[in-house]
């Protein structure tokens, strides 16, 4: 079944579920600037807009656009910049 989840005053809405690649969530972001925590290794694929992204330890913003990939390590975190609405798929493994 599926799960709903909302993060920053409704700014940030997932879906997971789970497929054969394992545990998922899709979602979309508003423009804003958020931080996120792991507990797990994450893939974090953009599908619509762009997100500008700093990982943890990082000194620079990345920019990823529509089907490109990052990931983040397990127990760690990372920053998200989004300037227009943006969807994204993240992987849990």
């Amino acid at each position: 079944m599926f799960k709903t989840n909302t993060y920053f005053e409704d700014k940030v809405i997932s879906i997971a579920f789970e497929n054969e690649e394992g545990k998922a969530t899709v979602g979309v972001m508003a423009p804003g600037t958020y931080t996120f925590g792991t507990t797990t290794v994450e893939f974090m694929t953009v599908i619509s807009g762009s997100m500008e992204v700093q990982l943890k330890g990082a000194s620079e913003w990345k920019t990823y656009n529509p089907y490109e990939t990052f990931k983040v390590a397990a127990d760690s975190s990372f920053d998200v910049k989004v300037v227009s609405d943006t969807s994204y798929k993240c992987v849990y493994k």
